[in-house]
């Protein structure tokens, strides 16, 4: 089974047509999979856009009516997927966006290389169509400097992206080692370095593949902070441990 997770907040303009787009790439791909989108206490009429694809999509809606922000949401969309998982060393469980920027038709190329024996495949962003916010360009520049010494370790070449694949076994014995605590405090780019640091630590192997983001398709102002995102990355600085699980531990 393949989870696609989707925390979204005030995405009544996009989350209808990533949907479909979803339904379109992953019933080509000819997988079982369901689609949890949460609901983060949105205001535009995003849960009633939501409703519309109960019917045809294997789609379950959850919904906070505070907001949680992305990291929180994720955890949530995350746990839930682990309670759902009858076979979590084999099902995927996939994070992606709400605002098209990250665009389903990259998926296939993820998941082939999970189905090939990778416990956590990540989309490394190596170009865009239409132009990218200037504080994401600028974050992009500076966060491998600010990280410094903390990135050559890490298993892939851009922590910073979202779109992911994960082994559901690998999420599962990461949140039991976290237990009631928070496995994603923060918000933002620190959060995906955050979930792939502590997925690492579970997984046998991870691999990358390259994607292009779509800032074409986005419908909204961009709520990106790049001063607020550089400063939580700031503070993971001497924190990270990239080392991966080894046969036999």
């Amino acid at each position: 089974m393949i989870f696609v997770t989707i925390p979204a907040h005030n995405e009544a303009g996009t989350i209808g047509v990533l949907l479909w787009k979803i339904r379109n790439v992953l019933g080509e791909f000819g997988r079982a999979y369901e689609i949890l989108v949460l609901d983060d206490a949105s205001t535009d009429g995003t849960g009633e856009v939501l409703s519309r694809y109960r019917r045809s999509l294997p789609l379950t809606i959850l919904r906070s009516e505070a907001r949680l922000g992305y990291g929180g949401a994720l955890e949530r969309l995350l746990r839930e997927v682990v309670a759902r998982s009858r076979y979590p060393k084999r099902d995927a469980a996939v994070t992606l966006q709400g605002d098209f920027t990250e665009h389903p038709s990259d998926l296939v190329a993820l998941l082939k290389v999970f189905e090939g024996g990778a416990d956590v495949v990540a989309g490394v962003v190596q170009g865009a169509r239409g132009k990218a916010p200037w504080g994401v360009r600028l974050a992009r520049w500076a966060a491998p400097r600010l990280l410094g010494s903390e990135t050559p370790p890490c298993p892939v070449s851009d922590p910073f992206s979202g779109l992911r694949v994960y082994r559901v076994i690998v999420l599962k014995k990461a949140l039991r080692t976290a237990g009631e605590a928070s496995l994603l405090g923060g918000n933002g780019w620190a959060v995906n370095v955050r979930l792939l640091e502590t997925a690492v630590h579970h997984a046998r192997r991870v691999e990358e593949v390259p994607l292009e983001l779509r800032y074409d398709l986005r419908r909204r102002k961009s709520r990106f902070r790049s001063w607020q995102t550089l400063w939580s990355l700031a503070g993971m600085k001497g924190k990270l441990d990239w080392s991966l699980e080894r046969e036999g531990s």
